[in-house]
């Protein structure tokens, strides 16, 4: 018996056929994927959601509900309308609506973080249970970061540059943060960076810049998680304080200043001393002369008396 092989019009129209339904699994399996995904952050209420509700005809007492985390904790559980006892580590922290089985969780915490299925089973009259829903939540729970903090070591300053290191830390978030810094909005490389994560499951980072600032500069320093962000922004200044120091003069220049001061000031005394002695004896007669002046005005005046033969004459 032959077998017939099918036409090409026909193969062509079951690969579109198997295309079309590969596309539509796609598209519902990244629906179901994203209907399972709940985001909190540490300290709120969050709810996650279950994949059965009770038909209002039905009550809790015919169903087992289970509610646990990576299938190893009990966080909440009901069995034929009855509360069984949870986990320590959600007492006085969870609750269940009766109708849906949404699950609440508050206050939120970190080690809350992680998948939780929820498991439905329904009893019914004279059969065993039957499951009729399990699927798997999946809560991220974040914690906020500090406010960046920026701080400046100054370790060489001078007329042209100041060397500095610049630091910026955060502390107390979640999940694993990436640090990065931005000099006026460009991005730069940390000198080093690291990440230590505390014993409650939050993390602490840190990260340090060496620089060589020739002018004033903003330094901007982001922390990203889980889509958020904190940035801290400062002003590093290049101080240019310049003082240009005052050098002494040498010995050699000190001692030829003194030395012509000296001379100077002997000069001086020198001519005090004997300029008026060499001026008056230009000035005054000579010694001789004044001497037959005294002599003259020392004579006796002479007689007028007149004799005899004087007057005969």
């Amino acid at each position: 018996m032959a077998c017939l092989s099918a036409s090409p019009p026909a193969l062509a129209l079951r690969r579109w056929l198997g295309l079309g339904l590969f596309v539509l699994l796609c598209l519902n399996l990244g629906y179901a994927l994203e209907k399972k995904v709940v985001k909190s952050k540490v300290g709120e209420k969050v709810f996650l959601p279950c994949c059965h509700e009770i038909p209002s005809s039905e009550s809790l007492q015919n169903y087992r509900v289970y509610w646990q985390m990576n299938t190893t904790e009990v966080v909440l559980a009901y069995a034929e309308g009855r509360k069984m006892p949870p986990h320590e580590r959600y007492k006085n922290r969870t609750e269940m609506d009766v109708r849906n089985l949404t699950l609440w969780i508050s206050p939120v915490e970190i080690l809350d973080n992680g998948p939780y299925q929820c498991v439905v089973q329904h009893r019914r009259h004279l059969q065993n249970s039957v499951v009729v829903c399990d699927e798997t939540v999946t809560l991220f729970v974040t914690a906020d970061f500090s406010k960046p903090n920026i701080t400046v070591e100054e370790y060489t300053n001078s007329c042209e540059s100041t060397v500095m290191v610049v630091s910026c830390s955060s502390h107390g978030g979640f999940p694993k943060p990436e640090i990065s810094g931005a000099l006026n909005n460009v991005s730069v490389v940390w000198n080093t960076s690291s990440v230590s994560k505390s014993s409650l499951g939050l993390y602490n980072v840190t990260g340090q810049l060496w620089l060589n600032v020739t002018k004033d500069i903003s330094f901007t320093c982001f922390v990203q998680y889980n889509g958020f962000v904190k940035s801290s922004s400062l002003l590093l200044k290049n101080k240019n304080d310049c003082v240009v120091p005052t050098v002494p003069p040498s010995y050699n220049v000190i001692t030829a200043s003194s030395i012509i001061i000296i001379i100077f000031l002997l000069a001086v005394t020198l001519a005090a001393r004997y300029l008026p002695r060499h001026v008056c004896s230009h000035c005054c007669k000579p010694q001789d002369s004044v001497e037959e002046d005294v002599k003259e005005c020392m004579k006796p005046p002479v007689s007028s008396k007149v004799t005899p033969e004087t007057s005969s004459v």
